[in-house]
């Protein structure tokens, strides 16, 4: 297996670095400066680059990491990635590193959001987050409930490579849908001391997301009352998922 770490970029973003020898890819470099900087630094040469959305904060540094290297880009066929040489739709299986990763269809913050998996990994980009999930700029609340589901149903030990470290205020809000949560108290304090140490709250494990992020708990019966308390219409999961992602989004 290939080695992870990160490069941050911007004020929030996580670039993540996959290292085998000499080799690397990208994920979502949305600037290219802090990464030939690492690869220089590093003596490594860039292979390849994952993009997951057609944001800029994601995808804003292909252009010159490709005017640098000629790596391949892989990318959602269904948005425009500049440099995009490997289009791809979701169901896919791709070589990176001596590793096969899973291509998922994970619309929701945008249309067309790919995510990377191999066992024990997964590069979600803006789908999910550290105790929270990325906005719907795109598709319907429908849409995200599924793609979350479909994460919900990887291994437990999966580790979740999300794009952001949003973690912290992600929490504030998971406190106000189960204040009685203990395992998400028991978060707060550790990431409290994390990022006091100045360390990043993520990756996190599949576990712990599911035990205290309320975008994959709508089935909680604390989740569900916060969802009627602000106007879920039914006690669906969707109807539950929108309401709490509407009432974080003026939170």
């Amino acid at each position: 297996m290939f080695d992870v770490s990160f490069i941050p970029a911007f004020k929030d973003n996580y670039i993540w670095l996959l290292t085998q020898g000499s080799s690397a890819f990208v994920v979502d470099p949305g600037e290219a400066a802090p990464v030939l900087a690492r690869l220089e630094a590093d003596g490594l040469r860039l292979e390849g680059i994952l993009i997951t959305h057609h944001h800029g904060d994601h995808q804003g540094g292909v252009g010159e990491l490709k005017a640098h290297y000629k790596p391949e880009v892989f990318a959602p066929a269904k948005e425009s990635i500049t440099g995009c040489t490997r289009p791809l739709d979701g169901g896919e299986r791709i070589e990176v590193l001596g590793q096969t990763l899973q291509v998922m269809a994970v619309p929701g913050h945008t249309l067309g959001h790919i995510a990377y998996y191999a066992p024990g990994l997964l590069f979600c980009g803006d789908t999910l987050f550290g105790a929270g999930c990325g906005r719907l700029f795109e598709g319907t609340p429908a849409q995200m409930a599924a793609s979350l589901d479909s994460f919900a149903a990887l291994p437990d030990e999966t580790l979740i490579y999300c794009a952001h470290e949003y973690t912290e205020m992600n929490l504030r809000f998971a406190l106000a849908v189960e204040p009685d949560n203990l395992a998400l108290r028991q978060r707060v304090t550790r990431v409290a001391a994390q990022r006091a140490a100045g360390l990043p709250s993520v990756p996190s494990t599949l576990a712990e997301e599911k035990a205290t992020n309320p975008f994959l708990r709508s089935g909680e019966a604390a989740v569900i009352a916060a969802g009627l308390q602000h106007d879920a219409v039914d006690r669906s999961k969707t109807a539950i998922f929108s309401a709490i992602r509407g009432w974080r989004n003026v939170f």
